[in-house]
């Protein structure tokens, strides 16, 4: 990691990785995958390698509010399925980016972006055609299926570009997940996964110690968006808010195909 862009941040580029981390911390106890915002803004304000790094402690801070906040609402024979897939999507992952420089993951991150933009119109789309089976329908052989290839993409994305939410967002939506139920599983499925990849971005020297000086600061922000997340999921408007992301999503993606 270029250790050194971390202390040349501009004042607005502090303000901006401020303001995406408040929205992480929002979009773990309201809107799971809304993160996908944030990770653009941190890819556009950082070297993109240097960008997953330093997002990942960030995002454990908002996966461990959502876990006290949640903790009684999750799925856990759903987790037990999907973790063995994700573990070889994160393995997988890590392989991409040993071997990838700064623009080829800036360039995957700008795909991943607009691919799970895709992904999610997709999900609302199938969301209003009627309902969906609910949590029981894993255990069938259809369900596991779903649940193995959802599981390796989720992981290889995760890892990539920290970009898995979009992903797991649709499988358990079309799992027939509820609110409470969608929130919970999530909650401990990333805290439990993204802890996991901190000793594969240690060892790829994604992390290190300038880099977490830069994440105890942002943590900070984390923290008021997960109580805001907290107050707003009664009252959210899910529709507009998906559909606010999305834009912001394709925005954030074709910026940094562009770059």
């Amino acid at each position: 990691m270029d250790t050194m862009t971390l202390w040349t941040i501009s004042p607005w580029g502090f303000a901006a990785l401020a303001a995406a981390a408040l929205l992480v911390g929002f979009s773990k106890t309201a809107v799971s995958g809304a993160n996908t915002v944030s990770l653009a803004i941190f890819a556009a304000v950082l070297p993109a390698r240097a960008s997953t790094g330093v997002l990942l402690p960030v995002l454990i801070v908002g996966d461990v509010l959502a876990v006290l906040t949640y903790r009684r609402h999750a799925h856990w024979p759903t987790l037990w399925r999907l973790f063995p897939a994700v573990a070889v999507g994160v393995v997988l992952g890590t392989l991409f980016l040993a071997g990838a420089d700064d623009a080829v993951v800036r360039t995957s991150i700008g795909a991943i972006l607009l691919l799970m933009a895709s992904v999610t119109l997709w999900r609302r789309r199938r969301a209003g055609q009627g309902e969906e089976p609910g949590p029981e329908a894993v255990t069938t052989s259809a369900g596991r299926l779903k649940a193995r290839s959802y599981g390796v993409l989720g992981g290889f994305t995760t890892m990539v570009a920290n970009a898995g939410g979009p992903v797991m967002s649709m499988y358990l939506l079309s799992a027939g997940f509820r609110k409470l139920g969608f929130l919970g599983t999530s909650a401990f499925f990333f805290l439990v996964v993204n802890v996991s990849k901190v000793p594969f971005s240690v060892g790829l020297g994604l992390i290190d110690g300038r880099s977490l000086l830069l994440d105890a600061a942002l943590a900070l922000f984390v923290v008021p968006g997960a109580f805001l997340g907290k107050w707003a999921v009664k009252w959210i408007n899910q529709r507009l808010f998906e559909a606010l992301v999305i834009v912001a999503t394709v925005v954030g993606g074709v910026q940094l195909l562009l770059r």
